[in-house]
């Protein structure tokens, strides 16, 4: 099967053909996050869709150029840092660092570029780009001081998220935009400077004040991956306005296609409903994790789901996801007994030709586990030889560079679980069987599973023990 995907921009699956594949990289861009706050899971989904994606192109034998963005100016990052008295750089840097921590925690692959809209070169390019736009009867500034975009001279507007202009309504982004518009959809490329903003404005040819958020992303694009892209990224939610209005904007400068391949993750739910504060459901990864779960079942919860349905979070989900990694761990662990090294070929490509049909992982791990089932079958019986559990490994550690799931440095035995562990083998030592197996109750009671192999004990963690 040909690797295809589902463009938004028209609605269908499409097979896969970059641009010029011979002469450079695919170039990815993704949409990351807005540092007002810390990134919650709802976020983490879309950006561990992206990582699949990547690791998938990667692993069919492209070499993926992928930048994310870091926006750190706009209205909330603004008003977080104007409450907390601190500059803007201070307030959003915090916010930075904390994506980092969780991204590393869920195995998510770093991008080539992180760049931050507040960095001067690319504020220069935004002036640049919106200075072109005037020049073209693209965009105006308006009695408010403010540049906005003319979406009536631009055709195409619309075809992205596949609505009647005529159906727009007030974002209420911008104060008095109904008035100060020549359309209510026009959106801002350039903000004028008011109180509220304090310190934080640059100078343009247009008077003091900052970019406008769609405008950002078309400059940083543009200047680290050039005018026409493969692939871009990001939520259901960035389809209108703002991949809408990139789309303007850099065709309206350029006259060329600006993306080839739109690809839209769906929202995350928790029980079923929209997350939100008010309803108590709000969820970062470090709430997850003082719940006793680990970074890889978090991230094997937020992939295990086909990219375009929406994905409800549950705690069951979560255990879940544990009793699966532990299937994962334990089918490794008989292989890993009975394998023997060598020059071994995969197994089958079943894994791969599923994720080709726009990245179908849910068939995937209905192939992975199914092949789990079926060799341990065959272990069982004493079916299994050395060089076909090596193959089988050797496969595991191919698909593996896409699912980043095997047991790591994230998996941190408790002191009293190791030290109940190493009482238990003392006392198999000394063949004292009943104490052995109060001592297997206890570990199980915290949360832990131990299992005796001829290499000694090994533990893990426990189905639904958080």
């Amino acid at each position: 099967m040909p690797l295809q995907f589902f463009n938004t921009y028209s609605r269908e699956i499409e097979e896969f053909e970059p641009r010029d594949p011979s002469a450079r990289p695919i170039r990815m861009y993704t949409c990351g996050p807005t540092v007002y706050s810390r990134a919650h899971i709802g976020n983490f989904r879309a950006y561990i869709f992206e990582d699949l994606l990547q690791r998938h192109l990667e692993l069919r034998g492209y070499k993926v150029h992928r930048v994310m963005n870091i926006k750190d100016v706009e209205d909330k990052t603004i008003r977080g840092a104007r409450e907390a008295g601190i500059p803007l750089q201070k307030f959003t840097e915090q916010f930075k660092d904390a994506f980092f921590e969780d991204a590393d925690m869920l195995r998510i692959k770093r991008s080539d570029e992180y760049p931050a809209a507040t960095d001067q070169r690319y504020i220069g390019r935004m002036i640049e780009m919106i200075s072109v736009l005037i020049s073209k009867g693209l965009a105006y500034q308006a009695d408010d001081k403010s540049v906005y975009f003319r979406i009536n001279k631009f055709p195409d507007y619309g075809k992205l998220a596949h609505f009647d202009l005529t159906q727009l309504q007030s974002t209420g982004r911008v104060k008095h935009d109904e008035y100060d518009k020549e359309h209510i959809g026009d959106f801002a490329l350039w903000k004028a400077w008011d109180e509220a903003d304090g310190d934080v404005k640059w100078d343009s040819p247009w008077g003091p004040g900052r970019p406008g958020w769609h405008i950002e992303c078309s400059a940083m694009s543009m200047a680290l991956l050039g005018d026409q892209i493969d692939v871009h990224c990001g939520g259901v939610d960035n389809i209108f306005p703002h991949h809408e209005a990139e789309i303007a904007q850099s065709e309206g400068v350029t006259g060329k296609t600006f993306v080839s391949y739109w690809l839209h993750c769906a929202h995350l739910l928790v029980d079923g409903q929209k997350m939100a504060k008010s309803l108590g459901n709000f969820y970062t990864v470090p709430d997850v994790l003082a719940k006793g779960y680990t970074g890889r079942e978090l991230r094997y919860a937020l992939l295990r789901v086909h990219y375009r349905v929406p994905l409800n979070f549950t705690w069951e989900g979560m255990n879940e996801a544990r009793e699966s990694l532990a299937r994962i761990d334990e089918w490794l662990a008989r292989l890993r007994e009975v394998a023997k090294p060598g020059n071994v070929q995969r197994p089958t490509t079943a894994f791969e030709d599923a994720l080709d049909d726009d990245l179908n992982i849910s068939a995937a791990l209905g192939f992975l586990f199914e092949s789990i089932r079926e060799t341990n079958r065959a272990m069982d019986q004493n079916k299994m030889d050395a060089a076909s559990a090596s193959e089988w490994l050797d496969w595991w550690k191919r698909i593996n560079t896409v699912l980043d799931l095997e047991a790591g440095a994230d998996v941190v035995i408790p002191h009293e679980v190791a030290q109940l562990a190493e009482e238990r083998e003392n006392a198999r030592r000394e063949k004292n069987w009943k104490r052995s197996d109060e001592l297997r109750e206890r570990i199980s009671a915290l949360g832990w599973e131990v299992r005796d192999t001829k290499d000694g004990p090994k533990l893990t963690l426990g189905a639904g023990s958080a």
